[in-house]
C-alpha cells in the first residue's frame, strides 16, 4: 500500500487516480473494520459510495463484507437503545431474506432524540435516526452490486427498502392534500423527527425508483415489490418541488441524477422534460455557487466532501453531453436544454481543481481533514474513480421512460 507522503496529484479516471483512490479506499477498510481486526463503523452515507468505489476497483469481496456489515448493524437497533434486535421488529430468519425491510439506520454517534425532547437544530445533525437521502444512496449501492455481480438478493433488498422509505417518510397533510415528505424519521420509522421536506429527496426517491424497476427481473414473483405506486406518487411530488440549490453538494447530486436519467430513458433522452429541468436548475445553481467565489474562501472554511460531491457531478457532466449528443436533432430542438449542458461542460476542469486541492489536504495530516476522515476519504476516491458511483452498467429494461 502506498504511503500518503508518497501519492502525487491525481487526474480523474487517469491510473495514478486509480492508485490513489484504491489507497484510500483500502485504509477506510481498515480503519472502519470492513476488513483487519478493527470493530466495525459503520455509517450510511459513506458506506454507500463506499461499495460502489469498491466495484470500480475490482474489489468485490470487500464491497460484499460492507453490505453485510452494513445490514448487521444498521439494520439493528443501537447497542446503547433499551430496543433490542432488528428494526421493525423481525426475527433473525425474516432479517436473513429481508435484512432492509425496516429500514436503515444512519450511523450518528448520538442516540435519537427522545419523545418528550426538544428539538435542538445543531445537536439533531449528530442525532441517529433514518434519513430518506441516505435510504436511497443505499438503495442504489444495493442495486450497483447487484448490477455488477449479478447478486439478485441484492436487487430485491434495495426495492424492500425503497417500498419502507416510501411507506415512512411520505403523508398526505390533509385529506386530499399533495403528498410531502419527511426530512427524518425515528429509528423504527414510528414518527417524523423532522418535518421540513428535504429538497432534493422526492427526486432522488423518484429517479433512484426509474432505476429499481429497471434491473427488474423479468420473473417477477419473489424478487420484490414493483414501485409501481412509489413511482407514480413519486412524480407529483416532484412536479410541486424547485430543484435550484446554490449547496455543492446538491448541485453534484443533481447532475449525477439528469445522468442517471439519460441513463435510463435510452431513447431520445433530450425529449424528456425532467432532464431538462434537472439540468437547468444544476446550471443555475453552479452559476450562483461560483458567484460567492466558493474557493477563495480559506480552506478552515470549506467541507471537503461538500466540494468532492461537485466533483463527482461535474465528471457526469461530460458523460452526459456524450449520451445527449447521440441525438443532436432532439437537443437542438431544446435550447434551454443545450444552454444549461454547454454552461456545465465549461465547468468541468473544476473537477480537477477540487480532487487536486483536496488530495494535498489529505496528504499534509490537516485536522481539519481528519474530524470527517471517513466521509472526505471515500468521496474523495469516489471523484478520483467516479464509474462504480455513477455509471449504472447495462442491466436495464426498456420502457421506463414511458413512466414520466
Amino acid at each position: 500500500m502506498a504511503s500518503l507522503s508518497a501519492r502525487k496529484p491525481a487526474l480523474p479516471g487517469s491510473e495514478e487516480a486509480h492508485r490513489t483512490a484504491a489507497a484510500l479506499m483500502r485504509e477506510f477498510a481498515e480503519r472502519t473494520g470492513v476488513i483487519g481486526h478493527a470493530p466495525p463503523q459503520r455509517y450510511l452515507w459513506t458506506d454507500a459510495f463506499a461499495v460502489c468505489n469498491f466495484l470500480a476497483l475490482g474489489e468485490t469481496e470487500c464491497a460484499e463484507r460492507l453490505v453485510e456489515q452494513v445490514h448487521a448493524i444498521l439494520g439493528r437497533h443501537r447497542a446503547d437503545d433499551t430496543r433490542s434486535g432488528w428494526i421493525g421488529g423481525m426475527d433473525a430468519l425474516t432479517a436473513i431474506e429481508h435484512p432492509t425491510r425496516g429500514g436503515l439506520r444512519i450511523g450518528k454517534p448520538l442516540e435519537e432524540r427522545a419523545p418528550d425532547a426538544l428539538l435542538d437544530a445543531e445537536l439533531e445533525w449528530e442525532r441517529d435516526g433514518q434519513y430518506f437521502h441516505y435510504l436511497t444512496r443505499w438503495m442504489h449501492a444495493l442495486d450497483q452490486f447487484s448490477r455488477n455481480t449479478g447478486h439478485a438478493d441484492a436487487g430485491r433488498w434495495a426495492r424492500e427498502l425503497a417500498q419502507t422509505a416510501h411507506r415512512a417518510f411520505t403523508y398526505a397533510p390533509a385529506p386530499g392534500a399533495p403528498l410531502r415528505m419527511y426530512w427524518k424519521m425515528r429509528i423504527d420509522l414510528s414518527a417524523p423527527l423532522v418535518t421540513a421536506m428535504g429538497q432534493h429527496d422526492p427526486l432522488d426517491g423518484l429517479i433512484t425508483t426509474l432505476q429499481l424497476r429497471a434491473h427488474r427481473p423479468a420473473a417477477r414473483v419473489g424478487h420484490g415489490p414493483d414501485l409501481d405506486v412509489e413511482l407514480r406518487e413519486m412524480a407529483a411530488i416532484v412536479a410541486g418541488t424547485n430543484l435550484l440549490s446554490d449547496d455543492p453538494l446538491g448541485i453534484g447530486g443533481l447532475l449525477v441524477d439528469a445522468y442517471r436519467l439519460a441513463q435510463l430513458l435510452r431513447v431520445r433522452p433530450g425529449d424528456n422534460p425532467l432532464l431538462g429541468l434537472v439540468t437547468g436548475a444544476a446550471a443555475n445553481g453552479l452559476t450562483r455557487y461560483l458567484a460567492t467565489q466558493p474557493f477563495a474562501r480559506p480552506l478552515e472554511n470549506r467541507l471537503a466532501f461538500r466540494e468532492l460531491g461537485l466533483a463527482i457531478g461535474l465528471q457526469a457532466v461530460t458523460r452526459l453531453w456524450t449520451v445527449l449528443e447521440r441525438d443532436a436533432a432532439s437537443l437542438d430542438a431544446q435550447p434551454t436544454l443545450r444552454r444549461a449542458l454547454d454552461q456545465l461542460v465549461a465547468q468541468v476542469p473544476l473537477a480537477r481543481a477540487i480532487t487536486d486541492t483536496w488530495c494535498d489536504v489529505e496528504r499534509s495530516n490537516d485536522p481539519q481533514w481528519r474530524a470527517h476522515e471517513d466521509i472526505n476519504a471515500v468521496m474523495l476516491a469516489t471523484a478520483l474513480v467516479p464509474s462504480g458511483y455513477i455509471e449504472l452498467g447495462e442491466s436495464t429494461s426498456s420502457g421506463s421512460s414511458s413512466q414520466l
